[in-house]
């Protein structure tokens, strides 16, 4: 029960992040497209005269600090529980957990400085791109330890999720690496939002796929009341009904793909109304250089005489 309580968490955590960085960066593009610039942190729109909604402007920092927290503790303390369901045994798990722990702290690091810098005048901000770039590297790491987090279970089906969880990881490492060195790439900006939204639509399928009877693949079950205590794993006994979930995993994986991007279209689309933006029909722009036009009619009297 405990580990798909700790899934909705991160499902929760990363969609609201994702959706809220989406929904700002559509606001700022649509606004002012000649002046946008991707950035890593997007404050709460300021209220003049409203000193209580002002010093919540850093609220979205502080919940992502929080989350950042939990899921620091939740993967310290899973790593003092044995695990025998891992290749390696206990000792494998130990290791394996303390570096998922080791990449929310290095977030949560880079988090936390986020907010000092913003709040006092004492510390210099960091630039956006450093941040996007440590950003990068941070993803990089959660690809790594998620890609040896699948080679180590005996579990097909959490492999495989944590196989498809790191692929998120590894586009999102690459997209904040693209907008470290060009910041004005707003299409990398919305994927980054959108690749978010995706890892926690993911956690949340994993959850459900592995915890809830319901959602577990057919000819696939829980391994409940191993020795050691942890909680089980769900595992598939026959060839034939492994490779029949592995396929089910990705069939679920293509759908939420989808669904981010008709998250993606519908986000825009409010957002674009919200702004007052309206379809306006095609155009072509008269000639603002005096001289051209001048010219342009000389060209013609001249035409004319000739003829």
């Amino acid at each position: 029960m405990g580990g798909m309580l700790y899934k909705l968490f991160a499902s929760a955590s990363l969609l609201t992040l994702g959706l809220y960085h989406l929904v700002c960066t559509f606001f700022h593009v649509i606004k002012s497209p000649q002046s946008y610039a991707a950035k890593p942190f997007y404050p709460l729109p300021r209220v003049s005269g409203n000193n209580k909604n002002n010093r919540l402007q850093k609220l979205p920092l502080i919940i992502l600090i929080l989350s950042l927290a939990v899921a620091f503790l939740h993967q310290t303390l899973i790593s003092f529980y044995s695990d025998p369901l891992v290749k390696g045994s206990t000792p494998v798990h130990r290791f394996s957990s303390l570096n998922s722990a080791a990449v929310f702290l290095l977030f949560l690091i880079v988090a936390v400085y986020l907010l000092l810098s913003e709040s006092a005048s004492s510390l210099i901000p960091l630039p956006s791109d450093l941040l996007f770039a440590l950003a990068s590297g941070g993803f990089f790491l959660h690809y790594s330890a998620a890609t040896a987090s699948a080679a180590i279970q005996t579990s097909d089906l959490q492999a495989h999720c944590d196989s498809l969880s790191a692929r998120v990881s590894a586009l999102c490492s690459l997209l904040c690496l693209l907008l470290a060195c060009r910041p004005r790439l707003f299409v990398a900006d919305a994927a980054l939002a959108a690749s978010v939204c995706l890892q926690g639509l993911w956690q949340l399928q994993t959850g459900l796929s592995l915890y809830v009877d319901g959602f577990i693949p057919e000819g696939c079950h829980r391994l409940l009341d191993v020795s050691g205590g942890v909680e089980g794993s769900t595992q598939c006994d026959i060839q034939e009904s492994k490779l029949r979930a592995v396929s089910v995993l990705d069939l679920m994986f293509t759908v939420h793909v989808v669904l981010v991007v008709i998250l993606l279209f519908v986000t825009y689309t409010m957002v674009a109304m919200a702004a007052g933006v309206r379809r306006t029909g095609s155009y072509e722009a008269l000639p603002n250089n005096s001289s051209d036009s001048s010219n342009h009619i000389q060209m013609k009297s001249l035409t004319g005489t000739q003829a």
